[in-house]
């Protein structure tokens, strides 16, 4: 028994097809181009940081209006012999809608093409004169031209390819339809002057608006990079904290295993008591390692070494001074007892405030000052300008440093200043409160090294 041959699978649509639904799809996008402005009807320059430039486009479509439409006029009028009343009314149409080229170009374009249309349809029918040209006269070219450049400068690509091709067509058309005694020259020459003017205004306003985009993302990048360095701050605050809050937990192990031993007498429940504490120390001091593995998960290494307070401020200012920064250091004697949180944190402001001066006023001379009183603690860093203008070590700094020693106040419940002062200066002044006379002070241990424990 003969078989029919099985249909075969559905192909590709023909070329034909192909070719024909992306032409009309083209199409449609040129058409929505043409009747869809791409931007809002917001002015030129609108956000211009200064007033004179937002001002500039409405000064230009006013004198491109007051140019273009008596010049427009009396051109018809005396060159080609328009009727005064048709010449006025072709001019006002071709030449007044340049004052919407500052905010709605592609509007002003609906009106002047048309009405260049129907002044060339009128331009045909009387006499050419001896130097008549013909369907664009010099002034609806140049007007044009201004026109073009206003889309260009506003518009999509579509709506800019769309309107060329426009205008191509119709001076394609008139060009077929004019007799033979008319120059049509400038048939020709407004489809290429455009097409240039057209590639102009496209790359001024791509150009402006990579340069927005840029400086937007300079601005997120910049965002971002001070998020990152606040958060590398706490983390490294934390990881100081560590080593202080260990320290104190550390103390209070030891205290608590070697009560009963210090202490005679002591019942069974006070061992229990003191032996609970001791266990609860250490898993704290557990809880903490395991966060402190946490921070450091990106492979850094921490400090080998005790952390630093204001008893190494000297040393501090010493390797100032050797820098080549004046510096005089004003430690008061009678600080009293200084928690190791604040003390930690008035050292690290003091050691950012001389970096930041060495940074950026290079040897200026600067004062460092730590006072206490009225239960706080007081530190003050002061520099004066630069002894003679130069160029910063680093011009582009981002107060970063200024986002670390925030933190840290911060931290200790105190207060930051920071600010230029008239002369050139710079200061920063930290106030951290301290414990009321009377109250248990820091145990006297050396701080134990942030790898060890």
């Amino acid at each position: 028994m003969a078989t029919s041959p099985s249909p075969s699978p559905a192909g590709p649509p023909p070329p034909a097809d192909g070719l024909l639904s992306a032409a009309r799809r083209n199409l449609r996008e040129l058409a929505h181009g043409l009747s869809h402005a791409s931007h809002p009807s917001t002015p030129l320059l609108a956000d211009a940081p200064k007033q004179w430039q937002r001002l500039l486009p409405y000064v230009v479509v006013l004198a491109l209006a007051a140019t273009f439409i008596p010049v427009t006029i009396t051109v018809l009028a005396s060159q080609y012999g328009v009727p005064g009343a048709l010449a006025g009314a072709l001019g006002v149409a071709q030449a007044a809608p340049l004052l919407m080229l500052a905010h709605r170009p592609l509007q002003a374009w609906w009106i002047v093409f048309p009405a260049d249309i129907v002044s060339a349809l009128v331009l045909l029918a009387h006499d050419p004169g001896r130097h008549d040209t013909w369907p664009w006269p010099p002034p609806t070219l140049v007007a044009y031209l201004f026109l073009l450049l206003a889309l260009g400068l506003r518009e999509t690509r579509r709506t800019v390819v769309a309107v060329w091709a426009a205008t191509a067509a119709a001076g394609a058309v008139l060009y077929l339809i004019a007799p033979s005694d008319r120059a049509t020259g400038s048939a020709l020459l407004l489809p290429i002057l455009g097409a240039v003017v057209l590639v102009i205004g496209a790359a001024v306003r791509e150009r402006g608006e990579a340069t927005r985009r840029l400086a937007e993302q300079e601005t997120i990048s910049e965002a971002e990079r001070a998020q990152r360095t606040l958060l590398e701050e706490r983390t490294r605050i934390a990881r100081e904290l560590h080593d202080v809050v260990a320290h104190h937990m550390s103390v209070i192990t030891v205290q608590a295993d070697s009560a009963p031993y210090r202490i005679s007498g002591l019942s069974e429940p006070a061992q229990e008591e003191f032996a609970s504490i001791a266990a609860a120390a250490r898993e704290s001091l557990g809880e903490m390692r395991r966060l402190l593995s946490v921070l450091r998960s990106d492979g850094t290494e921490g400090d080998r070494t005790p952390q630093p307070g204001l008893d190494r401020l000297q040393q501090l200012v010493e390797a100032t001074v050797r820098a080549g920064l004046p510096v005089e250091l004003s430690l008061a004697a009678d600080l009293g007892e200084v928690p190791s949180a604040v003390d930690l944190s008035a050292y690290r402001i003091v050691q950012e405030a001389l970096a930041n001066v060495v940074r950026h006023a290079p040897g200026a001379r600067t004062q460092v000052s730590v006072r206490a009183s009225a239960g706080h603690l007081g530190v003050l860093v002061v520099n004066g300008p630069a002894p003679k203008p130069a160029s910063p070590l680093e011009s582009a700094g981002t107060g970063h440093g200024l986002v670390g020693m925030r933190e840290r106040v911060r931290l200790t419940g105190g207060t930051l200043d920071t600010g230029p002062l008239p002369d050139g200066g710079f200061r920063v002044a930290a106030r951290m409160p301290l414990p009321p006379p009377g109250s248990p002070p820091d145990p006297p241990s050396v701080q134990p090294f942030s790898e060890d424990l």
